[in-house]
């Protein structure tokens, strides 16, 4: 076994780093591009959304109401339920 030497009398040696990547210095490279050539590309973006129709909004809609109905009735059993049992528990 060999003899433990504490940290403070151990010689420092430096840590070796990573080498850098060169596909960083390529994408740093890379310049502004101008507001008119972002809203272009912002718009042919917007050309390839596929949008929902009429009826498909309505159905979304009426299936997040319910839902956030639900989700409200079921908090406020929980709610109710508990805020009973406290006013029981201390009476």
């Amino acid at each position: 076994m060999g003899v433990q030497v504490p940290r403070a009398v151990r010689p420092r040696t430096r840590r070796e780093k990573a080498p850098v990547s060169e596909h960083h210095e390529a994408v740093a490279k890379r310049g502004r591009t101008s507001p008119i050539t972002f809203y272009r590309q912002v718009v042919a973006e917007l050309r390839k959304v596929v949008w929902p129709t009429r009826p498909q909004v309505v159905q979304y809609f009426f299936v997040v109401l319910v839902f956030v109905l639900v989700m409200m009735a079921i908090v406020s059993g929980l709610d109710y339920g508990f805020g009973k049992a406290v006013f029981a528990l201390f009476a």
